[in-house]
């Protein structure tokens, strides 16, 4: 067993054996020796976000300045990407720095294992001594009483309806987020430091509406002058196997992008609901600084998952092609004037934002935890400290999204499909075919790093298999 193997296990069963008492009183006495020092974090989610829908990352169409600002004074990971494309198993991804395989938390699960949320970047920051609080969607179920253990503040804030009336005024439930999050930060009065995650609901669809997105007065008007550009790839609908065919990804781009002028409408309303998270974090980091407390506050930006524009012929998100899997972030630590305005090109990915977190807290994150401290990789500028990752999709809640699993290296992607008949596996050289339209698994001069990757695909699995607990 290796140095790094044995650290871990020693520090999972020191866990286990100090109990959440002895430990709180463990990371409290820390946390008080660090507290002049540790900064206080937000962590903000968007929700259905894909990674090319910022200004910064090259969009010329859509307008979002303050996130342009703050990877301007911050780090943007160019490509960040989600383990689980879709919301409720990767949220818990995000709590645990766990993969979907090992926590099993999805669609239709049970609660998430109480010996996950213990190890969850709130509840650890809350013993060390954070105020921590939520605002907005969750879409993880936790055990009785945990959430109470988990957050000082939290205000879950459904999706329906988007524009609601608040004290005699229509507002948009992204306004409102921000008004409860502001709420959050006027009440820590600077004897501890805090943690907020305001999760958006924005840009997700309002399925139940025809007009589906459904954006902020404020961004009336915005992109009615320009053309979006029609996807490159919506053509490879018709090379798909029959059961992508029915599946649910299909349905939605029927809802969406059936019709050019349909497609036009629908992209501008989610690149408007875009610009109106953009306008909110503006909103919030003039309260940081009107507070004093901006120079001493982490903000890590993150999307939830990727999303289909019609790429494949398809809408939503649930497969494992980029853009279903690839995400915007970006972490501001105003703290770092050296790594302002660093664009790293190293995969980061959803499991690295809880030990991240913890990390900037001073608080070494659990043995249990499967990913990095992206600081480190900015730091350290280490482009190639991750060479592959894990992806799936397991939930069997929806009979039209097909389960799937699969594996990405920096220029490979191999995909199969496990509730098709017969399973059908995918491969792309990405280097080559970014867009992925090419599946070279009959390709003979790919045989072996089909079989090479296959295998570090299985290898995986049952790695991630075995870490339960």
């Amino acid at each position: 067993m290796g140095h790094d193997m044995k650290r871990r296990k020693f520090i999972r069963n020191g866990v286990y054996a100090l109990g959440s008492s002895a430990l709180a009183s463990h990371l409290s006495t820390h946390s008080e020796a660090a507290a002049a020092e540790r900064p206080n974090i937000i962590f903000i989610l968007s929700d259905d976000q894909r990674w090319d829908t910022l200004g910064c990352a090259g969009n010329p169409i859509i307008e979002t300045p303050e996130l342009d600002r703050l990877a301007e004074e911050g780090v943007r990971y160019s490509n960040a990407f989600v383990s689980s494309p879709a919301c409720a198993p990767n949220r818990a991804c995000l709590f645990t720095g766990l993969y979907e395989r090992s926590h099993s938390y999805t669609f239709g699960s049970p609660p998430l294992k109480k010996a996950y949320s213990d190890i969850s970047y709130p509840m650890r920051l809350k013993q060390a001594g954070y105020k921590t609080g939520y605002v907005g969607k969750s879409n993880v179920k936790f055990e009785p009483g945990v959430i109470g253990e988990m957050f000082d503040s939290f205000v879950p804030l459904g999706r329906k309806p988007y524009i609601r009336e608040e004290n005699g005024e229509k507002r948009h439930l992204t306004e409102i987020m921000t008004d409860r999050s502001i709420e959050f930060i006027d009440s820590c009065t600077g004897d501890r430091p805090f943690c907020l995650s305001l999760s958006f609901h924005a840009p997700h669809a309002e399925d139940d509406d025809p007009a589906q997105f459904i954006w902020p007065q404020a961004c009336d008007g915005m992109y009615d002058n320009v053309t979006i550009p029609l996807p490159e790839n919506a053509h490879l609908y018709n090379t798909m196997p029959g059961f992508m065919k029915t599946s649910f990804n299909r349905m939605r781009w029927w809802q969406r992008f059936c019709t050019p002028e349909k497609y036009q409408q629908m992209v501008k309303g989610y690149y408007r609901m875009i610009s109106g998270i953009d306008r909110e974090i503006g909103r919030l980091r003039k309260k940081l600084e009107e507070s004093g407390m901006a120079s001493n506050t982490v903000i890590i930006f993150m999307g939830d998952n990727g999303f289909f524009l019609g790429e494949r012929g398809f809408g939503g998100k649930f497969m494992l092609y980029e853009q279903s899997l690839r995400v915007p972030l970006i972490v501001y630590d105003p703290r770092k004037d050296s790594t302002a305005g660093t664009v790293l090109d190293s995969m980061a990915l959803n499991v690295d934002v809880a030990p991240t977190i913890l990390s900037l807290a001073g608080i070494e994150p659990p043995g249990m935890m499967q990913g990095m401290n992206l600081e480190l990789l900015a730091e350290e500028n280490r482009h190639k400290a991750r060479m592959g990752f894990l992806c799936e999709f397991l939930s069997t809640e929806f009979p039209s999204i097909i389960r799937s699993e699969g594996y990405r290296t920096e220029d490979l992607k191999y995909i199969r499909w496990i509730d098709s008949k017969n399973t059908i596996e995918e491969l792309y050289d990405l280097a080559k075919d970014p867009l992925e339209e090419n599946n070279l698994k009959n390709n003979a001069s790919y045989a072996s790093r089909l079989e090479g990757i296959r295998k570090r695909c299985d290898s995986e699995i049952s790695r991630r298999e075995g870490e339960r607990h």
